[in-house]
C-alpha cells in the first residue's frame, strides 16, 4: 500500500519529513517534488530500491542515476570536480540542472554508468528535498519520474497514485509539479555537452 503525505511546498512539516526519512532508511522507494518535476528517490546504499527504480523506468544499463545532494561540499565527496567545474557548479546550484561528472570511489559501482564511471549530480532548489536531505544527512539516489513511453514526467499527484499505487512506498504530495525535467549537462570532457534540454537555461553552456 502506497502512503501519501500532504507536505507544504514552502514550509515542509518536520514530522512528515522525519517519517519519510525513516522510510528511506528502511529501504523504501518514494516519489518527491523538485524544482523541475517529481522524482523517484531511495537510500544511497539500497541496492534493492535502486533496482525497483530501474524496473519502473525500464532503463538500460547505460542509464545515469542521479545523486541529489545538499550542497557543493557534498558533491565533492561523490564526484571529481576541478576548479573550473567548481566555479560553474557554484554559479548554477541550487537549480534545475543535473551534471554528469566522474564518480569517486564513494559511489557504489552499480550506480555509476558502467562504461564511463560517471554519476549524475543535482542540487534542487526546492524546500521539500532540502528538508529531506538535511534530515537524511547524505545524498538521495534519484531519477526523474518519467515512465516508459511518456514524453513528460508525471506531475499530478492523483495520477501518480493511480499509476504507481503499490509500486512505490510513499508519495510526498506537494501539489502539481512541473513537467520539465532538469537540464542534463555532461561536464566530463573539455567543454560542457548538453545531453538533455529541460527547465534549466542552456545559455551558460553555449
Amino acid at each position: 500500500m502506497t502512503q501519501r503525505f500532504q507536505v507544504h511546498p514552502d514550509n515542509p512539516q518536520l514530522r512528515l519529513i522525519r517519517q519519510a526519512t525513516k522510510l528511506l532508511q528502511d529501504g523504501g522507494l518514494i516519489v518527491y517534488p523538485t524544482d523541475s518535476s517529481y522524482a523517484l528517490g531511495c537510500h544511497l546504499g539500497d541496492r534493492a530500491a535502486a533496482e525497483r527504480i530501474e524496473r519502473l523506468r525500464q532503463t538500460g544499463r547505460d542509464h545515469n542515476f542521479t545523486l541529489v545532494c545538499r550542497d557543493l561540499s557534498e558533491i565533492a565527496t561523490y564526484a571529481r570536480v576541478d576548479n573550473s567545474t567548481y566555479r560553474l557548479l557554484r554559479s548554477l546550484t541550487p537549480g534545475p540542472y543535473t551534471f554528469i561528472l566522474r564518480a569517486t570511489r564513494e559511489v557504489p559501482r552499480r550506480l555509476q554508468n558502467p562504461k564511463r564511471q560517471t554519476i549524475g549530480i543535482r542540487v534542487p532548489d526546492h524546500p521539500v528535498p532540502a528538508a529531506l536531505l538535511a534530515e537524511l544527512g547524505e545524498p538521495l539516489m534519484s531519477s526523474t519520474l518519467l515512465m516508459p513511453g511518456d514524453d513528460v514526467p508525471l506531475s499530478d499527484p492523483d495520477e501518480i497514485i493511480q499509476v504507481l499505487q503499490g509500486r512505490i512506498d510513499l508519495l510526498i504530495d506537494s501539489g502539481h509539479c512541473g513537467v520539465e525535467p532538469s537540464t542534463v549537462v555532461d561536464l566530463t570532457g573539455d567543454a560542457p555537452v548538453i545531453v538533455r534540454r529541460g527547465k534549466g537555461p542552456t545559455t551558460p553552456f553555449e
